[in-house]
Parts: C-alpha cells; sequence; structure tokens
C-alpha cells in the first residue's frame, strides 16, 4: 500500500490551485496573490510594458482595475503555477494510468487473442527504470508547457475580449449619448457640468457615458483640465468612434468654434452612421437566418434521415440519435441564440431598476423621515425609537405588500415575476403525475413525456400572455413619445412655462402615453415639483425612450427655462429612433417567416418518417438464418432488418416525437431573438411551435 507521502505533491498543488481560484473572492488572498506576483515578477512585468502596447490597451479598454505591472505578474504567476501543477499532475495521470492497467491486465488479456495478449503484457510491465523515468518526464513537461499556455493566453484573451465588447457598445451609444450632449450644450449648460450629468446617467446612455465618467473623474478627482482629461479619454477608449470624437471634441474646445454646432454636425453624423450600421446588421441577419436554417434545421433533418435509413440496415443508430436530439440540437441553438444577442444588444441602459409597477413605493421613498414628537415639541425617547423601528418595519415590507395586493399589476409591468409562481406549479404538477409511476416502477419515458409537455405549455403560454401584454403596453407609451415631445415644444417655444405647457399637453390625445402623463400631472397638481413627477412617471413605464426622455429634460430645466430646443431634438431622436425600429421589424418579418417555414418542413419529414416509414418496415423477432431469408430481400439489406423489433421501432418513434419537441422549443426562441431580439419573445413562438408539433403528434398516432 503507499505510503500518504506519496499525495502530498498532489495535495498541495489543489491546495494552490483553490486558494487562486478563490482569490476573486476573498480580498486578503487576492492582496497575497498579488504581493507574491509582484516580488516575484514585478520588474520584469514593468519591463514588459513598452514592448505590449496591445496589452496595455487591452486593459484600459476593458476598465481592469489593475495596473499593467499588477496584472501582467498575476499572469506570469498563474503561468508559472499552472506550468508546475500541470507536471505534477501530469505524473500522476500516467503513474495512475500504469497501475490501472496493471491491475486490470488479467482480466483484459482473456479478451484478446494470445498474439496480442504477449504484447499487452510486455506494454504493462516490461519499463525499465529510464524509460519509466523518460515517460514521466515527458509527460508532465508536456501537461505543464500546455497549462502554462493556456494560463497566459486565457488572461490575455479575456481583456481583449471584453474591450471588442465595450468597443461595440460604445458605437451603439453613440448616436444618443451625442444628442444628449447636444441637447444640453443648446440650453446654455457648460461642456463639463454637461459630462457630470452624463456619467451620473450611466445606466441610461450606456457605455459611452461610462467612458465619460472616466474624464470627469481625472477633472473631479485628479484635477485635469477638460482638454487633457478628453485626450487621455481618446487615447484609452477601446472606440475608435469615441476616440475621434473626443479628439475633434478637443480641438473645438481650443480653437473656441461654436460648440452646439459642431455636436450638432456630429449628431447627424451618427444618425446617418446608426442607418448605414443597420442596414449592415440586417445584411448580418440575413446571413445568419441562412445559416440557422441550414446548419441548425436542414442538416439535423438530413443527420436524422441518414441515421434512421443506416440504422435501420446496417447497425444500430439509436443512441447517436438520441445524442442529436436531446444535446447536439439544444447546444447548438443556445450557442446561437447567445451570439445573436451578442450583437443585437445595445447599450441604452435598457431596463430600469427598481420596485417596478410600484408608483406608491417611490412616493413615499420621496417623502423624508421625521422623527416624532410628543406635545411640546420634545422628542419622546422610547416612543420614537419605537415609532422609527416600525417604520423600518412597514418600508422593509411595503414592496411585498404591494405585490400581493396588486399582483395584475406587477405582473403586467414585470412579467418575468410570473415564473416565481408558474414554474413552481408546473413543477408540482410533475410531481403528481410522475410520482405514481415512478412508484409503480415504470421506466417506459411514454408515459412521462406528457406531463412534461403540459407544464413546458403551461410555463410558456402564461408568460407569453403576460410578456406581450407588457410589450405591447410599452411600445403603445413609446408610439406617443415623438408627438408628446412636438407638443411641449411647439407650448413651451410659444411663451408658456414649463408647468403651464405640460399641463396644455397633458389634454389632448396622444393614445396609451396620455394616463400617463394625467397620472403625472395630477402628482403635480398635488404639490409635487415637475422634476420629481417626471421621474415617478419615468419609474413607473421603466422603457429607455421615457428614460431617456426624462433625463434630458428634468437636467435642461436646471439648465434654462427655454426648453424647446432642446425638446425638438429628443423629439427628432425619439422619431429617429422609432423609424429605425419600424424598418428593423419589417425587414426581420421576413426571416421570422423563413424560420417558421423551416420548421413545418422539419416537422413534417419527421412525421414522415414515424407514420409512414417506421411503420411500414417489417418486424422480425428474431435474426433470419442463412439461406432463409423472406422472398424478394437482400441478404445485405436485411440482416439488420429482421432484428428489427417492435420495440425498436418504438424508441425510434420516441425519438421521432421528442426531436419534434425539441425543435419546437429551439426555432420559437431563435424567431423571438431573431426577430425582436430578445429570448423572451421568442416563447410567444416557442409556445405555438410546441402546440402545433405536440398535436400533429396526437392527432397522427
Amino acid at each position: 500500500m503507499a505510503s500518504p507521502l506519496v499525495f502530498a505533491p498532489l495535495v498541495a498543488v489543489l491546495a494552490v490551485l483553490f486558494a487562486l481560484a478563490a482569490a476573486p473572492v476573498f480580498a486578503p488572498i487576492d492582496r497575497l496573490v498579488s504581493r507574491l506576483s509582484l516580488a516575484a515578477f514585478g520588474g520584469f512585468a514593468r519591463r514588459r510594458r513598452d514592448a505590449n502596447p496591445g496589452q496595455v490597451a487591452a486593459l484600459q479598454g476593458a476598465h481592469v482595475p489593475q495596473t499593467y505591472r499588477v496584472y501582467a505578474s498575476r499572469t506570469f504567476l498563474y503561468a508559472t503555477v499552472g506550468a508546475l501543477a500541470g507536471s505534477i499532475l501530469g505524473v500522476y495521470l500516467v503513474a495512475s494510468v500504469l497501475v490501472f492497467l496493471g491491475s486490470a491486465s488479467e482480466s483484459l488479456q482473456s479478451q484478446f487473442p494470445a498474439a496480442v495478449q504477449g504484447l499487452f503484457v510486455e506494454s504493462v510491465s516490461g519499463f525499465s527504470g529510464g524509460e519509466l523515468f523518460a515517460l514521466f518526464l515527458a509527460s508532465g513537461a508536456t501537461l505543464g508547457v500546455l497549462a502554462a499556455y493556456a494560463a497566459y493566453q486565457s488572461r490575455w484573451t479575456m481583456p481583449s475580449y471584453r474591450a471588442g465588447e465595450r468597443e461595440r457598445r460604445i458605437d451603439a451609444s453613440m448616436e444618443r449619448t451625442v444628442a444628449f450632449l447636444y441637447a444640453l450644450s443648446r440650453s446654455g449648460m457648460a461642456l463639463p457640468e454637461v459630462l457630470r450629468i452624463l456619467s451620473r446617467n450611466r445606466e441610461v446612455y450606456g457605455e459611452s457615458a461610462e467612458e465619460m465618467a472616466v474624464a470627469v473623474k481625472d477633472v473631479d478627482m485628479y484635477g485635469a483640465d477638460i482638454l487633457r482629461a478628453l485626450g487621455r479619454l481618446g487615447q484609452r477608449t477601446p472606440s475608435e468612434e469615441l476616440a475621434e470624437f473626443s479628439e475633434n471634441l478637443t480641438s473645438v474646445l481650443q480653437s473656441g468654434r461654436d460648440l452646439p454646432g459642431f455636436l450638432k454636425r456630429q449628431y447627424d453624423y451618427y444618425a446617418e452612421e446608426a442607418e448605414a450600421q443597420q442596414e449592415q446588421f440586417l445584411e448580418l441577419l440575413a446571413t445568419l437566418a441562412e445559416a440557422y436554417v441550414t446548419l441548425l434545421v436542414a442538416g439535423p433533418l438530413f443527420l436524422i434521415t441518414i441515421l434512421v435509413v443506416v440504422g435501420l440496415t446496417l447497425a444500430d443508430t439509436l443512441t447517436f440519435l438520441q445524442f442529436t436530439a436531446y444535446l447536439l440540437i439544444p447546444m447548438a441553438t443556445v450557442g446561437f441564440v447567445v451570439y445573436l444577442d451578442s450583437i443585437t444588444g445595445t447599450a441604452t441602459g435598457g431596463e430600469v431598476t427598481g420596485d417596478e409597477g410600484s408608483e406608491a413605493g417611490t412616493r413615499f421613498q420621496s417623502i423624508p423621515q421625521r422623527a416624532a414628537r410628543a406635545d411640546g415639541g420634545q422628542t419622546a425617547g422610547a416612543a420614537t425609537e419605537q415609532n422609527r423601528e416600525r417604520l423600518a418595519t412597514y418600508e422593509a415590507l411595503r414592496p411585498i405588500l404591494y405585490r400581493l395586493r396588486n399582483p395584475v399589476s406587477v405582473v403586467r409591468e414585470s412579467p418575468t415575476v410570473l415564473l416565481y409562481a408558474t414554474v413552481p406549479l408546473a413543477a408540482l404538477y410533475l410531481l403528481v403525475q410522475w410520482w405514481p409511476l415512478a412508484s409503480a416502477g415504470v421506466t417506459d419515458l411514454t408515459a412521462y413525456d406528457d406531463p412534461l409537455v403540459h407544464a413546458t405549455l403551461f410555463v410558456l403560454g402564461t408568460f407569453t400572455v403576460a410578456y406581450e401584454l407588457h410589450r405591447r403596453r410599452v411600445k403603445a407609451i413609446e408610439a406617443g413619445v415623438p408627438d408628446f415631445l412636438d407638443r411641449f415644444a411647439s407650448t413651451n417655444e410659444a411663451g408658456m412655462p414649463v408647468v403651464q405647457s405640460f399641463g396644455r399637453v397633458v389634454g389632448s390625445d396622444l393614445g396609451a402615453l396620455t394616463t400617463e402623463l394625467e397620472r403625472t400631472w395630477a402628482d403635480v397638481q398635488w404639490g409635487a415639483r415637475i422634476e420629481h413627477a417626471l421621474g415617478r412617471f419615468r419609474d413607473r413605464t421603466a422603457t429607455p425612450a421615457i428614460s431617456r426622455v426624462v433625463t434630458l429634460t428634468t437636467n435642461a430645466m436646471r439648465a434654462s427655462g427655454d426648453l424647446g430646443p432642446v425638446l425638438r431634438i429628443a423629439a427628432n431622436e425619439a422619431k429617429a429612433t422609432r423609424r429605425l425600429e419600424r424598418d428593423r421589424r419589417s425587414e426581420l418579418l421576413t426571416y421570422l417567416v423563413v424560420i417558421y417555414i423551416a420548421f413545418f418542413v422539419f416537422l413534417a419529414i419527421i412525421v414522415a418518417l414515424d407514420v409512414i416509414f417506421i411503420p411500414n418496415i417489417p418486424v422480425v423477432e428474431t435474426t433470419a438464418p442463412a439461406g432463409q431469408l423472406p422472398a424478394g430481400g437482400s441478404s445485405g439489406a436485411f440482416s439488420r432488418t429482421a432484428n428489427l423489433t417492435q420495440a425498436t421501432k418504438d424508441s425510434y418513434s420516441l425519438v421521432f416525437f421528442h426531436t419534434g419537441l425539441v425543435q419546437a422549443v429551439c426555432s420559437g426562441l431563435v424567431a423571438g431573438q431573431m426577430g425582436q431580439g430578445s429570448v423572451k419573445a421568442g416563447a410567444k413562438h416557442a409556445t405555438l411551435m410546441l402546440a402545433i408539433a405536440y398535436g400533429t403528434f396526437l392527432v397522427l398516432g
């Protein structure tokens, strides 16, 4: 029996790897790793900085919170540990293989011919000491080099990937950011203050505002002037578009030229760029739609057909069919959806966080907490502390109570909340349906799949209804934003104060937006400042378009009472955004139809294989002896078909049934991601396709 000391190096390696894996979570370990890295590789990393400008740019572009010296030192430490760990693990791996082969040699030899047995025994036990040392050295060195290379490359690949992702999001948000800068500078606000406001609204304006926040930090925390901060921004940002914009903005500020005029030209340029980029994006989506139909619909269909023919005539392919249905198609679809999400995501800041739907909650949050006073104006100590505890308890329970009292409103404004109820209900339904079958020892999958389909349809269907109601409400509200801004601007330009202009606009017909504006106007009439009322309006609607409008309007109010030009800019930006969305929706309808047609073709062929092809193959329970083949049979084809039992045919039919259901859900999710840029929107298509596939198999048997 081996001594426990033999495993000491292995335990040490695993402990070091565990410590490195825990470093990002535990600050003391992270500091210790950084200190060890700097002590061992700090000088070497400092000398390598000038030789690797690409790595420095990747760290800056990815906003990695470490200097190049620290990050590079840690990378060299990880590579060194990886080399040592890989070498030691390689030795243990080879030793384990040899021990296993040596202990299993007797049982394995009986399965090979006599000539092979001698080679087997010699290969296991015939190593000399020098050969074993060379084997361990080669295996350890190979795994060590591979581990060091993987650690080094992965450490430097991640910042480059994150910088590339940030570049894409920055470019996507440039149009809205420049519109914000133009609108506030047009109202007379100084550029540094405009940048500060932009940095405070990073959740609305996305990655470009995140980059501007770094320049603001240079000015406010490190004392840099605005020109130097913008120059550093251009050198540090991963986006060439933002670098060029910051360089041009610096030139305008240095020359003293008209800043609003420059920003107006830049906004027009980025608006044209947005249209051109959308055309390129639609062309890319067309290519991806064709690739999806070819690789993930037609490809599996051809593969399944070939496997069925081969499986029924030559060799068993049922296992590979199951792998295709249960793993290959879902995993490939997930990868495709993730890639689609990475290229269709926008940097608008999306949804506003907070207690969605709780307009009462936002109202209570704006009321300052005052200490309870007893008669005579003196604070009652025990009573005050008790009241504060009660108020704290109420504030903690208020969101929960609101959701319990207004479940319909909560679901309508946040459809994802519905899953917290429907998923447990579906799980309970499955437990009720499956428990008697499992208790009775039923192993037939056909007894279990129907309840699973019913539960899936229930979860997807209920979420689809809630999500579609929410989406249509949001779209109806956003549809009235351009008209609202135009009318608001017209009344303000006519000389009306801001509050009176807003009250006049509320009385007009703006569709679904009118109800929310009336609630906001009632808030103003009850004494709230219009900025606070608009903020609560933004929290209630929680849409990107409203968030941008309210952010721009409230900040422009603080700069000037002349909101007309600012509102005109916001109206033009909202119109351009809606026009691009409308064009994209009309173009993507074609790809949506293509996906539906491809799914129906897939379903038709799968059903044909299940209903027509498989039942017409003769069933022979035993293998036909040689020379006794049925009339018209051929020895090559029928030798496999003769072994086709009814159980085998049922297994093939079950795989076909499951393949159709899996493809229905996968095609629906892809249709939603491609058609509307969201997997949530795919729940509608997945529900419809799954119902069609399930109903088709039920009707046809």
